[in-house]
Order: structure tokens, then sequence, then C-alpha cells
């Protein structure tokens, strides 16, 4: 009889330890579905508040923190590269991009000389990032890619700058 209560026992035990790992696995995506609503609404009030500074000349001047004079077109135009820059990041945060896949997407803005000049502008604020962060990492990569493309002899940008192994 002890025999038996002890493998009842043991069953009981593993059903808990099965029924508790799913419970963790269901209580992890739901926190990774919380994250992602959050980052999604995050992006959205972004993009909003860009969209305003460049519909108004008046709110764009309190964006502009660059360290050189530019004009309200140019200011505009960098909110504009801004949301572009920031759409990528986001689609890369919420898994919609690999990395590779986000390489690519960077090395297609960097065609584009306003761009360029948006992301020399910009520079200081990078500078202010932690290292290790997330962005300041993926800030390196456009770097790279942006100092790859000029040392590049090629017309063929697209095989310029090769994407850094994929990071978890």
């Amino acid at each position: 009889m002890a025999t038996q209560n002890s493998a009842i026992r043991r069953l009981g035990s593993d059903a808990w330890a099965k029924l508790a790992l799913a419970a963790s696995a269901v209580a992890e995506r739901s926190s990774r579905q919380r994250r992602r609503a959050v980052l999604t609404e995050q992006h959205r009030l972004h993009f909003d508040l860009l969209c305003k500074a460049m519909d108004d000349p008046a709110l764009a001047a309190v964006l502009n923190t660059y360290e050189t004079e530019i004009s309200s077109e140019e200011q505009r135009q960098y909110l504009f590269a801004n949301a572009l820059y920031i759409n990528a990041l986001y689609f890369h945060r919420i898994g919609a991009l690999t990395r590779a896949e986000l390489h690519g997407h960077f090395r297609i803005m960097c065609q584009n000389q306003i761009f360029r000049a948006y992301w020399v502008a910009t520079e200081h604020h990078r500078k202010s990032l932690p290292d290790s962060s997330k962005e300041a990492e993926l800030g390196r990569m456009m770097d790279s890619l942006i100092q790859d493309q000029t040392d590049s002899d090629t017309d063929e940008w697209w095989v310029v700058g090769e994407p850094d192994e994929e990071t978890p």
C-alpha cells in the first residue's frame, strides 16, 4: 500500500510540475504580449508627436536640439528621417525584423543624403546613450554602415557592409 501511495504522490507531483510549467509559459506569453502592446502604443504616440511637429514649425522648434542652425525645411526632413529610423527600430524590437533585416533597412536609409545629414546632426544625441544599450548598439551598426559605404569603391551599395552576428 505504501508503494501505491508513493507512486500516486509522484504522479500528482509530476502533474503539478507540468501544470506549473504550463502556467509559467502562459504568463510569459502574456507578458510578451503586454510588452509588445506597450511598445506599440509608445511608437504610435512618438509618431503622432513627430507628425504634429512636422506640420507646425512652432512645435518643431521644441525638437530642434541640433548643434548647428538648420532651416525649417531641414528640421521637417530631420523629423521625418527620425520617424523612419524609429520605425525600423520599433519593428526590430517587436520581432518583426531580424537584425540582418534591420541592417538591410539601414543600408537603404543611409543611401539618402538627407538621412546622412540627419545622422551627423544627431551624433551628440547618440553619445548620451549608455554604450551597453541596445539603441547605442544599433546606432553603431548604422555608423559602421555609413562608414563602409563612404569608404566603398563600388556603386553596388546593396553589397556594402555585412550585418554582424545576431544577438539575443
